[in-house]
This record gives C-alpha cells, sequence and structure tokens, in this order.
C-alpha cells in the first residue's frame, strides 16, 4: 500500500497553505495498492516532536478517521474523508494543520489498511483507534512532512 501527496514528498516541507498560517486545509493525498482483503481504512495525522510542557506525551493528534471505505483512492484537497471522523488532541474532528509553536516539527500521515470495520463512536481520539486496530492491521504506510512557522 502507498501514501502520496502531489504538494509534497516524503521528509519535505508542507506548504504553507495546508497550515494554521494559511487556509488550514487538508493536502491532497492518494492512495495505492490498497490489499484486496482490506475492509476499511484509517487515517491518522500526529506530531511527535510537541514540547513536553505543552504536552506531556510529545504527541499532537491532527487528524483520525477510521472506517474510510476500503476502495477510497484519493482524498482530494480540503476534503474529510468518507467514514468516521475521530476526535483530534484540539477537541474537535477534521484536519487541524500544523501549527508548532517554537521551531520545525515532523507530521507524520499514516494510512492503515483493516481487515475489519472499527466498531467505535464518532469522535473516538487516536488511542482508542489504534487500540481497537490491534490485530486487524494487514498493511501500511505513511509520509512524513516538516513545518516551522516563519
Amino acid at each position: 500500500m502507498k501514501l502520496t501527496c502531489s504538494v509534497f514528498e516524503d521528509g519535505e516541507s508542507i506548504p504553507a497553505k495546508y497550515t494554521c498560517d494559511g487556509a488550514n486545509i487538508s493536502p491532497p493525498f492518494q492512495i495505492s495498492d490498497v490489499p484486496a482483503e482490506a475492509k476499511s481504512l484509517v487515517l491518522i495525522m500526529d506530531d511527535p516532536d510537541v514540547p513536553v510542557h505543552i504536552r506531556n506525551d510529545g504527541m499532537w493528534d491532527h487528524w483520525v478517521a477510521f472506517n474510510i471505505p476500503p476502495d477510497t483512492r484519493e482524498i482530494p484537497e480540503g476534503r474529510e474523508p468518507e467514514g468516521t471522523p475521530g476526535l483530534g488532541t484540539n477537541g474537535s474532528t477534521g484536519y487541524y494543520g500544523p501549527c508548532p509553536p517554537d521551531r520545525e516539527h515532523r507530521y507524520f500521515f499514516r494510512i492503515y489498511a483493516l481487515d475489519a470495520t472499527l466498531d467505535l463512536p464518532e469522535e473516538s481520539d487516536k488511542v482508542t483507534v489504534e487500540r481497537a486496530m490491534t490485530n486487524h492491521v494487514i498493511d501500511r504506510d505513511y509520509l512524513m512532512g516538516r513545518y516551522a512557522r516563519s
């Protein structure tokens, strides 16, 4: 399985348009080579570079979506994927773009193919989704982008 983006490559800077300094809309993503046996997809975007004085665990969850149909091949710019919205660290559902408070941060966009759908309510957080995914992940990929505010 492969996750790609037409506006930045793995390890490159995320354009400001997709951050709190711009339009704060989600970048466009393409998903390919999803296993035929997949029953659902999960998308998680997180930032592991948060200062511990802001979050003890050093993690900020920007986007959580699950039970995305396995035939999804793209998530258009500024759109939420079909499926169930999860809850981000800021307390809302949907995409929340990079907004590092101190320096350049890394943002991981992770896609998972599961052999099941998750029996979880809307607004389940990342930890709950990851726990429910245990023993159901059949493939995965990720794309990492960087962003520093000017």
